[in-house]
């Protein structure tokens, strides 16, 4: 019994939120019997003689280890509270911070955090007892005058309160105007954050300042070095066309590009024929040597490599490397001689791979088409109308370009890829750069075409470099975690899928269940319901495979212009072919995995907040316009939806359902009302209109309607939150204060008890 004592009392006093207490306290908290109190004494005793516990002050026992922190990082939501993910966990594994536990830390930060005791309604309860990285110092906002005083109220609700800067005008900044600011004092509960104004962009609503505003806020690096850019002329003016030496000569070839119309750089070519005697494909892939002109450790290279990617922004593009080479010297233009790296492929009649052989060469690219073009020749041709505008002999390959994209595809459907079928959605936009409406992205066949040259030569490059036993950049997806695939087979059984729970990794069931989806109204449901658990794809040395793309070797490669990962597979495949030796040191590559997949998430990050920032733009003039939606995310408060015509999130807030009251089922991510047993479910149509828009916050309010083919539209205000109501509601919010402990109330009776005013004995 001793050492069970031990053991209570080392697991009480360890536990997340023990507060100390006296030896009787303990002994009354543990239930200890009377019997037992000489043993439960002896514990103490013990403890404290191995160090394990001590007294602390009024002869309280406290703990000597330190409680278990958690490294994770923070996310702030509105209302000022927060959410950390611990590393390497999902969202499901978020620890909820209270507003009072966030001391000075701020969204995007890498904190510690202490567990606490119990659980709230929105998950484990923690307190940060540690900022451990700042993700940045640097913000983007409004400026603003109260009181003599310079204030900067930062976008997207990132700081609650405005940050104090000093004297008015400072960097010549004007009321209304976006600026750069730099904090110095992190805002607290009990105080208020100081900064300096680094930078005035201009006036705010203006769409290049705009632009500006988030390349700034994601520290985007949007200038080349000096030096990066002089060694880049330099390599420039070195260029010869002419010397061909060590490379294959596919100048006299018949090659071809097919990009987007607007395309600026084309990393990509190919050709591609049929043996009628041997009844096999090949497939030449060449890709731009951009290896050739940035070489490791120089000016160039590490700006490459800081960067790790090109950044596509709604009209604009911040290149991995300066133009001289990702709009020239690499680029694969029509008529002009360029260097690549060559993947010659050979398949049998069925699509299988049979040989690979990899090469430096040099090539002259015969056309130059865009996606339109190929995708209208096609239909000419399942039409039997003539082409007059393009070669016969350049016809017949991109007749044999879909012929063995088809037979490759279906191939790879027998493997388990999955396919999942999301609107993808493309804005237009006036010549200021406003956003003019929006059109649904296309991905058939003049797209598939040139996606199935690219996927089979990463493959066939990964294949050579596994077999070569040497660690490189992989692109992984690793498999889904099989509790979220549990979830995702609940969920579709209730909306009437025949799925067998017993076998949740079965790739092929989850591919029929897409393909039985198809047909379905609940298509989107299904989809959106699988999207979310799987895992996000990473470039990493670790041999995991891509799980979506059912390929045991995977890697990038075909696009060295504007990916880094991609340079540094062209480098190994070019040491190997120099020297037939290659090696690699797979903890750098480690590092350098992490921080290439870090600057993609970035960019995509970057990307969706501009967009949202124009659509939001967008939408405020168009209050109470009604559109088709579809449900993306279901929570206790409400639900998320994006209009199928617009790629934006707005939220349709659990308040706003005035028709019956909603609860929240997690496990088939539904609001179901209580009496009507009206269901709003992930992936669900439904018909909302613009109810309110905050472009300072970045904020979207929907409002369910009824569909407007019935004619009916409910009654109810529809407001608008515009730039100067959000900067003065911000100026007006009162500074938070330290969370208190609710009084305790006295509830009285509700009639005078008998002998209400007389004295009391005492």
């Amino acid at each position: 019994m001793r050492t069970t004592w031990v053991e209570q009392l080392l697991e009480h006093v360890t536990q997340p939120g023990y507060k100390p207490q006296t030896p009787k306290a303990l002994g009354k908290r543990l239930q200890v019997p009377a019997s037992q109190k000489n043993a439960f004494r002896d514990a103490i005793r013990q403890l404290i003689r191995e160090g394990s516990i001590t007294y602390g002050k009024n002869h309280e026992i406290r703990s000597t280890q330190k409680p278990e922190l958690i490294k994770g990082t923070l996310r702030v939501a509105s209302g000022g509270i927060g959410f950390v993910r611990p590393e390497g966990a999902s969202r499901d594994g978020d620890i909820f911070i209270p507003a009072f536990a966030l001391g000075d830390a701020m969204t995007g930060d890498t904190v510690a955090v202490e567990l606490a005791k119990g659980r709230s309604r929105l998950g484990p309860r923690g307190i940060i007892s540690q900022v451990l990285e700042r993700s940045t110092t640097q913000f983007v906002g409004t400026y603003t005058e109260k009181a003599q005083q310079g204030y900067v109220i930062v976008d997207a609700g990132v700081i609650a309160e405005p940050v104090h800067v000093g004297d008015p005008g400072a960097k010549g900044a004007k009321p209304g105007d976006k600026v750069v600011l730099e904090l110095i004092r992190y805002p607290t509960m009990d105080r208020g954050g100081e900064g300096v104004i680094t930078e005035v962009l201009g006036p705010a609503n203006s769409a290049t300042v705009e632009t500006l505003s988030v390349i700034r806020a994601f520290n985007i690096p949007e200038h080349f070095s000096p030096e990066a850019l002089e060694e880049a002329r330099q390599v420039a003016a070195r260029f010869d066309e002419t010397n061909l030496a060590g490379r294959r000569d596919f100048t006299k070839d018949l090659i071809l590009t097919i990009d987007p119309i607007d395309a600026k750089d084309f990393d990509d070519a190919i050709s591609i024929r049929f043996d009628t005697s041997r009844k096999h494909w090949y497939v030449n892939v060449h890709i731009a040597d951009v290896s050739h002109f940035v070489q490791p450790g120089t000016a160039l290279d590490k700006e490459a490599r800081e960067r790790a990617t090109s950044v596509y922004l709604p009209q604009k593009v911040i290149p991995m490397l300066p133009e001289i080479i990702s709009n020239h010297l690499a680029s694969l233009q029509e008529g002009q001689v360029r260097f690549v790296q060559s993947v010659l492929m050979e398949f049998d009649a069925s699509g299988e791979p049979i040989h690979s052989d990899f090469v430096r060469g040099a090539i002259k690219v015969s056309k130059r088409f865009h996606y339109e073009q190929v995708s209208e020749f096609y239909q000419k041709q399942d039409n039997k109308e003539p082409v007059e505008d393009i070669h016969p002999d350049l016809q017949q390959m991109l007749l044999l370009m879909r012929q063995f994209t088809l037979m490759r595809r279906k191939r790879r459907y027998q493997q388990g890829v999955l396919e999942l079928s999301m609107p993808e959605v493309e804005l237009d936009y006036t010549d200021d750069g406003k956003v003019d409406g929006a059109h649904l992205s296309v991905n058939d066949i003049s797209h598939q075409v040139i996606e199935e040259c690219m996927l089979s030569a990463n493959e066939a490059v990964a294949t050579k470099l596994d077999q070569l036993d040497v660690p490189f950049l992989r692109r992984i997806h690793p498999a889904p975690d099989p509790v979220k695939l549990e979830d995702l087979l609940t969920f579709v059984s209730a909306l009437g899928y025949e799925v067998n729970r017993k076998t949740p990794t079965d790739r092929f069931q989850l591919q029929r269940l897409l393909k039985a989806s198809s047909k379905r109204p609940d298509q989107f449901a299904v989809h959106y319901a699988l999207l979310r658990s799987l895992k996000q794809a990473v470039y990493s040395p670790k041999d995991e495979g891509h799980y979506a793309l059912a390929s045991k070797d995977y890697c990038h490669y075909t696009s060295p212009i504007r990916r880094y990962p991609d340079l540094t597979v062209h480098r190994l495949i070019t040491r190997w072919q120099l020297t037939g030796r290659v090696k690699n040191d797979e903890r750098e590559l480690v590092n350098l995995g992490e921080h290439c997949s870090e600057m993609e998430r970035r960019a995509d990050k970057a990307e969706q907040e501009l967009i949202k920032i124009r659509l939001l733009d967008y939408l405020s003039d168009k209050l109470g316009s009604v559109w088709k939606a579809i449900i993306t995310g279901v929570e206790s408060f409400g639900f998320f939806c994006t209009p199928t015509q617009l790629p934006v999130d707005g939220l349709v807030r659990i308040a706003a359902l005035a028709d019956d009251y909603y609860h929240y089922d997690e496990t088939t991510h539904t609001l179901i009302g209580t009496r009507s047993k009206n269901r709003y479910r992930l992936g669900d149509t439904v018909w909302v209109e613009v109810a309110r828009v905050d472009v300072y916050r970045r904020r979207l309010d929907f409002r369910v309607v009824d569909d407007p083919s019935k004619g009916i539209k409910p009654a109810g205000a529809v407001t608008s939150a515009c730039e100067e109501e959000a900067v003065e509601e911000a100026l007006r919010r009162p500074r938070r204060t330290k969370e208190r402990k609710p009084k305790k109330k006295t509830f009285r009776p509700a009639t005078k008890p008998k002998g209400k005013g007389k004295k009391r004995g005492k």
